[in-house]
């Protein structure tokens, strides 16, 4: 029987190389997390500069690919005429601008609302999207026919209603000279600011608008100080008992129940739309109550928009010269705040046992 002798040098390469190819592949680990974390935002090639026109094909291939598709929208269109326009991945009107408008229209579409594309038009520079049935209504073909009865009065047609009611906003992608050649999902990832082609849900669409810290609470059903109602929504459902009352200072607050002992008991107190304050009835008896804000979010500022929207010249009650601060209030029940002046330069008339001089006749 024969013997086989391993030298020592080779046995020990034998153990390493099973240790330095487990090393050399762990730091690819990392890169493909990441990319299955950022799977869901399209990725597509960008459109180079010198693209030529949309040819006639590619125009009736987008119109049909897009145009009535479902989509999620990742940000708020404001309700009536004005909608949304995306140039170089900007979005506009944005920031306190766009609050400013949604405080005085309302909002048509919420992010991570579904919305409708209803309309696709393909025109000079630009790439128009109506979303929920536009802005402006638009009639159906049988809706532009006029039947005339035997007296020469017009008949009514049937589905006629709510043509000057719309209740959808719009998408306008603008181009520097003219609208290139593209595939569909080069324009999937260039309008992404706005629509997510590719959430499953309105409440991963949702999850995608909001900040990193804001998303891990909610997908782990927490409440942080500083989040709104529609956060604490998505976070810990429809509260099962809400309770309205009012604290030392005599501010008002809401505060919503979520739990029942003999489980844990959290209130979420709300000031307007913001948590102020969650407390935290343990099942033993501890109580945590936390105050510190926690997350802070961009706010709209409502009042302000108003105010700034008020025509300089707009009507009011106010006498000409009198400031708002010693305006008379009607509603405060009081008569003599409100000051009567009597014009000075008015002559009065003379009473009855009132004695005329001559000098006054002449």
């Amino acid at each position: 029987m024969q013997r086989f002798t391993v030298p020592s040098a080779l046995f020990l390469s034998l153990l390493v190389v099973p240790v330095s190819a487990q090393n050399t592949n762990s730091p690819s680990a990392p890169t493909q997390a990441s990319s299955t974390n950022n799977q869901d935002k399209p990725v597509a090639p960008s459109i180079p500069k010198n693209a030529p026109h949309m040819s006639e094909q590619t125009r009736y291939e987008i119109i049909r690919d897009f145009e009535t598709q479902l989509v999620y929208s990742r940000t708020s269109f404001p309700m009536g005429t004005k909608g949304l326009d995306l140039k170089d991945g900007q979005l506009t009107p944005n920031g306190e601008e766009l609050n400013q408008l949604l405080a005085l229209t309302g909002p048509a579409i919420r992010p991570g609302d579904p919305a409708h594309i209803s309309y696709v038009r393909i025109k000079g520079n630009c790439i128009h999207f109506d979303l929920n049935g536009g802005a402006i209504r638009r009639k159906k073909w049988y809706q532009h026919i006029e039947v005339v009865g035997a007296n020469g009065e017009d008949v009514p047609l049937a589905n006629d209603q709510n043509i000057d009611n719309p209740h959808g906003s719009y998408l306008d992608i603008y181009f520097e000279k003219y609208v290139p050649e593209m595939t569909p999902a080069q324009l999937r990832a260039l309008v992404y600011p706005a629509l997510d082609f590719n959430a499953r849900s309105k409440e991963q669409a949702y999850l995608d608008t909001v900040p990193p810290k804001v998303k891990e609470a909610i997908l782990a059903h927490h409440v942080l100080v500083g989040m709104n109602s529609e956060m604490v929504l998505h976070a810990m459902g429809k509260p099962p008992s809400k309770d309205r009352e009012k604290d030392q200072t005599g501010a008002e607050y809401e505060e919503w129940i979520y739990g029942q002992p003999p489980q844990d008991v959290n209130f979420v107190r709300f000031i307007g739309d913001e948590v102020v304050r969650v407390e935290t009835m343990k099942v033993g008896g501890e109580k945590i109550v936390r105050t510190q804000k926690e997350v802070i979010l961009p706010k709209p500022e409502d009042e302000e928009a108003k105010k700034q929207d008020r025509p300089a010249n707009a009507p009011s009650l106010r006498r000409p010269g009198e400031s708002q601060d010693n305006a008379p209030n009607p509603g405060s029940g009081n008569p003599s705040s409100v000051p009567v002046a009597v014009p000075q330069d008015i002559p009065q008339p003379p009473g009855p046992n009132h004695a005329v001089s001559p000098s006054s006749v002449s």
